[in-house]
Formats: structure tokens, C-alpha cells, sequence
């Protein structure tokens, strides 16, 4: 990973920090030079402690990014002891595989809540302290399975589709203000959700479609999400990057 400090002096936000995806690019940012604060449902102190080694500051906040007034007390704990917020990293959610005859509302709804809601709420706390300041970064995890036919995952690709949708959406609100807003899609990776959800096999199956022909792993979206939350990017809002091997070509 990169050692230039492009983020000094910014702070982040990244949800779902306790591990995978979330701890690479938490600790990468801090690694970059940004303070950092982390969101998770579960305890992250393994993750504030990696940064604090990195010399930055850092703080841990158990919320649940699909309750409303979980991400406000968050957002009001993170703003007040930051002062303000520079950059979001939405990198919460599930991806359960359950056949569309076992989905009912209920279990819609709550796919929809996690992984779509969840990043209404975030960019609803923390973007008007970016509007304060002009300048702001927002990005949001998306997923290739939008570019696949994977079976039993309808319920998931509709949220992942909403958050392309609301990502390109807000890109366009937001751009009077100083803030880009943009999607990274990651591939099916060993990290500790992908390897609880998805078969080995399958994960190897994966790889051996992409151009690249290695399993993911949480490192492969870092440097992308880095980028599109640096001064580097300021030109780029509203597009989804495909950060997966060359698995979907758009």
C-alpha cells in the first residue's frame, strides 16, 4: 500500500470496520495520514488499535447503520469529538444467499435496511459537516453481482442496485457542496464474511473467470477506495468502479 500521506489532516468514517473490507480501508486511511473512526455493530477496538499504532488518531463507535437513531447518536458522539468529518466509507452490510421462494417481507426488508438504508442514514449524518466545509468524499460498496446471473441472491442485488442508484442520485445533490459521491464493486473475496457465506470452491470458481486469476481479498479495493476519497478523484462523482479482477467489464 501507498505511504504518502494524501488524506493528512481529513477524517474518516468507515462502517463495518471490525474486519474484511472495513479494516483494510480503515486502517489504509489512517496509514495515509487520516484520523479515523470506525463504526461497527460488533466491538472494533482490534481496528482502533491498528491505527492508533499508525500514529493517527481513532475512535470506536457500536452502532447499527439500519437504525435511524443508532447512526444519529453515532453521528453526534463522531462529529463532537472530531469536530467535523471529511470523508464516509459505507462498507457495511450482508450478502446471504437464500432462495427466492424463503424470502419473505420480512427478510426482504431487512437486506434492504443493511445495505441500502444504511447508507441513506450515514450520508444524512455526516454530509452536512462536509457541506460545511465544501469539501467532502463519500464512498459506497457496491457489488459485482449486478454484472453476474448468480442464483439466490435477488434480495441482495435489489439492495446493491439501490445503492449504484442512490450513489449516482446523490452524486448530482451533493456536487454544489464539494462532495463527490462514488460506488466501488468488489468481487466474492477471502475476507472473514466472504469465507462464512461462500464456499471454497466457489470462491476459486470465481477466480478462475477473472482476467486477473486469483481469489480477492480485502486489500484489492483499498487503493481504489483511497483514491476516490482523496483530492486525487475530484473530478470523478456519480460512477461505479468494478474493483474485481476484470470478473465484469462495463
Amino acid at each position: 500500500m501507498g505511504s504518502v500521506e494524501t488524506h493528512a489532516g481529513r477524517v474518516a468514517v468507515v462502517t463495518g470496520a471490525g474486519q474484511g473490507f472495513g479494516r483494510a480501508i480503515a486502517v489504509e486511511l489512517a496509514r495515509r495520514g487520516a484520523d479515523v473512526a470506525v463504526i461497527d455493530l460488533n466491538d472494533a477496538s482490534e481496528t482502533v488499535a491498528e491505527i492508533e499504532a499508525l500514529g493517527t488518531r481513532a475512535m470506536g463507535v457500536q452502532a447499527d447503520v439500519a437504525q435511524p437513531d443508532s447512526v444519529a447518536a453515532a453521528g453526534e458522539e463522531i462529529c463532537g469529538s472530531f469536530g467535523h468529518v471529511d470523508i464516509l466509507v459505507n462498507n457495511a452490510g450482508v450478502y446471504p444467499f437464500r432462495d427466492f421462494f424463503d424470502v419473505d417481507f420480512d427478510y426482504w426488508r431487512t437486506i434492504q435496511a443493511i445495505n441500502l438504508d444504511s447508507q441513506f442514514l450515514t450520508a444524512r449524518a455526516f454530509a452536512p459537516s462536509m457541506r460545511d466545509r465544501a469539501w467532502g468524499r463519500i464512498v459506497n460498496l457496491a457489488s459485482n453481482s449486478l454484472g453476474l446471473a448468480v442464483p439466490a441472491l435477488s434480495h441482495y442485488m435489489a439492495s446493491k442496485g439501490g445503492v449504484v442508484g442512490f450513489t449516482r442520485g446523490l452524486a448530482t445533490d451533493l456536487a454544489p457542496y464539494g462532495i463527490t459521491v462514488n460506488a466501488v464493486a468488489p468481487t466474492a473475496s477471502r475476507t472473514p464474511g466472504g469465507e462464512a457465506n461462500i464456499a471454497g470452491d466457489v470462491l476459486d470458481g470465481v477466480a478462475s473467470m477473472q482476467a486477473i486469476k486469483r481469489g480477492g481479498v480485502a486489500a484489492d479495493i483499498v487503493g481504489t477506495v483511497c483514491f476516490l476519497s482523496s483530492d486525487d478523484s475530484a473530478f470523478v462523482t456519480g460512477q461505479t468502479i468494478m474493483a474485481d479482477g476484470g470478473l465484469v467489464r462495463l
